[in-house]
């Protein structure tokens, strides 16, 4: 089995865990939209954790680590259902989105990429707050990314920085943010980009094996606790 995947397993099993709701309450639906994306992704979780089924014959007995793999898929299925259900009115859940706007107005978010961007204004973060690298914070850096980048292709680069420390700044000036949190993953270029923040900018790193994988619930604890 994965370790990542088992790993993953038992970080959503540790969140159910600790889950403060004891009950939920249904409700009769309302007209709405079926979300296409996440029903689909519903369909094809459930076809990957039937693999079970057929590896477990005859018993269907599951060792303590396929057990762990094969309910956290259920509750990642379980997480999406339950959004199906609260868009149609059926399932009341805490709106988190109204917690993550009113926590993060004590922040700016630094990200190396367009679509952490995108992941922390679905949870609810404003986008003026948000500022995009996309490079470096020091052309120095850049060539600790890629040491055989011509001189010639370095002046471009060097404007892309500087219209980022100009945008970082101006964020900082006009909202006055307790910190500035950087959102990255395990790799180098965001490695480097959170260190050079952090000299610059005495900024907090959040720093995920998969961005895309976090849960909004991790997301409001470590902003509550910064």
């Amino acid at each position: 089995m994965e370790k990542s995947r088992l790993k993953q397993a038992q970080a959503l099993l540790k969140k159910a865990g600790n889950s403060s709701n004891t009950a939920q309450t249904f409700k009769n639906p309302k007209k709405g939209k079926i979300d296409s994306k996440i029903y689909s992704e519903i369909l094809n979780q459930l076809l990957e954790s039937e693999e079970f089924i057929y590896t477990s014959r005859p018993e269907h007995e599951l060792s303590l680590e396929e057990a762990q793999i094969f309910c956290g898929q259920l509750l990642e299925i379980r997480n999406k259902i339950d959004s199906l259900l609260a868009d149609f009115g059926v399932l009341e859940m805490n709106n988190q989105e109204d917690e993550v706007k009113k926590l993060s107005l004590e922040f700016i978010f630094l990200t190396p990429k367009a679509n952490f961007k995108k992941l922390l204004i679905k949870w609810g973060v404003d986008p003026q707050r948000i500022v995009v690298a996309g490079v470096p914070l020091q052309i120095e850096d850049m060539k600790i990314l890629n040491p055989k980048i011509p001189d010639q292709a370095l002046g471009p680069i060097k404007k892309k920085i500087q219209h980022v420390i100009n945008d970082l700044d101006r964020k900082i000036e006009l909202y006055n943010p307790k910190k500035v949190l950087v959102l990255i993953e395990e790799d180098q270029a965001g490695e480097i980009l959170a260190k050079r923040a952090e000299k610059l900018y005495s900024s907090i790193t959040l720093q995920q094996s998969s961005v895309k994988d976090m849960e909004v619930q991790e997301f409001l604890k470590i902003l509550g606790s910064c």
